[in-house]
């Protein structure tokens, strides 16, 4: 959940799934609301802070999907 300019999303919340599930790996997948599948600089932090809070975990995230009216991207 987030809003036009910001991430509202925390490892803690995201990662519980995962973490009920004893998963290995999870993936993050979101949709942006300007429908452009360009990374911010906020999705780019935090893939990177779910990469690290998955790694302490030792649940490794695979990718960050971004699908959008415009396209899809991969970070």
């Amino acid at each position: 959940m987030g809003s036009w300019t910001a991430s509202l999303c925390h490892p803690r919340e995201c990662l519980a799934p995962a973490i009920g599930k004893a998963a290995c790996f999870f993936l993050i997948c979101h949709n942006p609301p300007s429908g452009d599948p360009s990374p911010s600089d906020e999705d780019v932090r935090l893939t990177k802070r779910m990469a690290q809070a998955g790694q302490i975990m030792g649940i490794e995230l695979l990718d960050h999907l971004i699908v959008a009216e415009n396209g899809n991207l991969q970070l």
